[in-house]
């Protein structure tokens, strides 16, 4: 028998539903891609992407109408934490678009910045520049591509980048292919000296003690930040001290407040402390989370 990876991890998708009334949230889009159904709700003012019907699975990327630039999910305000690690980031690859909540805010934040995006949707692209406000910028290039494809081709063509955002999900999970330890190798790969991972995932599935033992296999030790969903962040070089990332997010502070994002809080969820079983099995494209309650 083959069990689903909803069932793996539906006791943490309760926690990224949208509170929303289903009844309250007015529909103004849908359309069913080759991938899924990308459909567009609002409701008082805040309008998010989402892949099923009434949002019941989570929300893809939420905007404030009257705030457009105010982060609405806090694992986005979550993932900048990455700039504490690497305040200049000079090339940065995101994988995964939704409605662009995080190109954008790293376009206005890093003026001096290059970003690739990987987006296996051309129906997420189109939705996130109509309702999302997705800038078209000299900055950033777009790519429709499955994400590991477009790190293979990446390698191939020697590029590097000096962060790295891991945010590519279907209305279930993270894509099994993009789980692995071989893809993650692909991915550090990709990294210039010094440079930032910073990955978005659940803080409680029965994946979460896979998924950390396969990120520490690639990466070492990482930061583990855990609010509502959890986000890893990887340091290249030297792990900052707590004054040391203290410091840094107070030099972020000003500009990061207008986004929602408050880096004292911030800051205080860093931690290197493994709260997963280790001895637990490293995803690879052989023993992928599909498989695992067929163990």
């Amino acid at each position: 028998m083959r069990f689903s990876l909803r069932l793996l991890l539906w006791p943490a998708m309760l926690l990224a539903a949208c509170s929303a009334p289903a009844d309250s949230m007015k529909l103004l889009h849908s359309e069913r891609s080759l991938y899924r159904e990308v459909l567009v709700y609002e409701d008082s003012g805040q309008r998010c992407m989402c892949f099923t019907r009434n949002c019941r699975i989570g929300r893809q990327s939420c905007m404030d109408m009257r705030h457009p630039d105010r982060l609405q999910l806090n694992y986005t305000r979550t993932m900048l934490g990455a700039l504490y690690l690497n305040s200049s980031p000079r090339s940065i690859l995101i994988v995964g678009l939704g409605g662009g909540s995080l190109p954008r805010a790293l376009l206005q934040l890093l003026p001096d910045a290059h970003i690739d995006v990987a987006e296996i949707d051309p129906a997420v692209v189109s939705v996130a520049q109509k309702y999302f406000d997705l800038p078209r910028s000299p900055r950033m290039n777009v790519i429709e591509a499955d994400g590991r494809v477009f790190v293979k081709r990446a390698i191939r063509e020697q590029r590097r980048y000096d962060l790295i955002m891991l945010d590519a999900f279907d209305h279930e999970y993270i894509p099994e292919h993009l789980l692995t330890r071989e893809y993650l190798a692909e991915v550090k790969s990709l990294l210039t000296p010094g440079a930032v991972v910073a990955a978005n995932t659940f803080s409680s599935s029965r994946l979460y003690d896979h998924e950390s033992t396969t990120y520490a296999a690639v990466f070492g030790q990482f930061f583990n930040l855990k609010k509502e969903n959890r986000v890893i962040l990887v340091a290249g070089g030297t792990e900052p001290s707590m004054a040391q990332l203290t410091a840094t997010s107070r030099q972020w502070d000003a500009r990061l407040k207008p986004l929602g994002v408050d880096s004292a809080a911030l800051v205080e969820l860093f931690s290197t402390r493994p709260d997963w079983d280790q001895s637990a099995r490293v995803l690879t494209d052989q023993y992928s989370p599909a498989n695992l309650l067929n163990r």
